[in-house]
């Protein structure tokens, strides 16, 4: 599948297939592959079949990066096709473990949310926020759903804003406040005969919307290639060729970071950074039937890295380690302006 194909265009069930082969090529990679598979067999409609690869998953004998958030998804599916007792079950396990990671929470509190249980749903909201952003002064872009989630949870319940609403309002950046978005009425304004309540109301639409289009758009990000230090120096004494490419350790990183400025600069959203060895590019190289010292080979390393999962989503926060490996922090690193 094409990084740029429109989600819409997309045959679910056919790229759930591939993704499945090739997990079977890539063991080590078949976490991030079998998640996205069983995505793509929820939105086909075969629920069975997702909830046979998140069984998968979780049978496996390799320890998973992300359990929880697999056993989150599975919650999620098996409640959308009649097993709510196993679902709640799976949702309570998961709340008693109280992960450290903001995703598997997001996940059953919208479970919950989903399917009216707006009470405990906001239980779950608030004890994922006060788990994790208790004492954060700026909250981590990974965790913003648990405050947008729990603010509109709380507008549907008539709560009076407290203090994590108040941090949600300031980590808001669309045009359109959250009060707005989250207003319980909107929905009747999309019955009215007035063409600028209808207009409003489609702006607002839009408003909530439009940060999700370009990830639905693209199933993994736009992905630049990096080599550790060590890496670089065995590709290029391998491959004298590859040298033009790669002048120096220092220039490497540097046009890392301004390639994806540019990028950003330009629109293209979901971009990411894939890091490479030897021993992969080569075998990729003979997959391709190519020798490794072909320049051309290096941005079809970098797709087929962000197609297995590889890929690392940039930017980073600016208090998080930056991407080279520096040990510093990205504000402090290749974040500077």
């Amino acid at each position: 599948m094409r990084p740029d194909t429109p989600a819409e265009n997309v045959d679910h069930t056919a790229e759930a297939a591939r993704l499945e082969r090739t997990a079977d090529l890539y063991p080590e990679d078949a976490e991030a592959l079998l998640l996205r598979a069983a995505a793509h067999r929820e939105l086909s409609g075969d629920r069975p079949a997702a909830t046979t690869l998140y069984d998968r998953l979780l049978a496996s004998d390799a320890a998973l990066d992300q359990p929880f958030l697999v056993r989150a998804l599975k919650a999620s599916n098996l409640w959308e096709y009649g097993h709510e007792a196993e679902a709640r079950a799976i949702i309570t396990g998961i709340r008693a473990a109280a992960p450290r990671d903001p995703a598997p929470w997001v996940i059953v509190a919208e479970s919950l949310e989903a399917h009216d249980e707006l009470e405990q749903a906001h239980e779950t909201y608030t004890q994922a926020v006060r788990l994790l952003l208790t004492g954060v002064s700026q909250p981590p872009r990974s965790a913003h759903p648990l405050l947008f989630g729990r603010h509109r949870v709380r507008r549907m319940l008539g709560a009076a804003h407290d203090e994590w609403d108040a941090l949600a309002d300031t980590v808001h950046t669309l045009p359109v406040t959250l009060d707005e978005l989250h207003d319980p009425k909107r929905v009747w304004s999309l019955g009215s005969e007035n063409p600028a309540e209808l207009e409003a109301e489609i702006l607002r639409l839009r408003a909530e919307v439009g940060a999700f289009r370009e990830a639905l758009s693209r199933p993994f990000p736009v992905a630049v290639l990096h080599w550790p230090a060590a890496e670089l120096t065995e590709l290029t004494e391998a491959y004298p060729a590859l040298n033009v490419e790669y002048p120096s350790y220092d220039a490497h990183l540097a046009s890392i970071e301004a390639d994806l400025r540019e990028l950003a600069a330009s629109g293209t959203g979901n971009l990411g950074i894939v890091t490479g060895t030897v021993p992969s590019f080569e075998a990729f190289a003979a997959s391709e039937l190519t020798s490794p010292d072909d320049p051309a080979l290096l941005p079809q390393y970098a797709t087929t890295l962000a197609a297995r999962g590889r890929a690392t989503a940039w930017p980073p926060e600016r208090s998080a380690a930056c991407w080279c490996g520096s040990g510093r922090t990205y504000g402090d690193c290749h974040g500077t302006a």
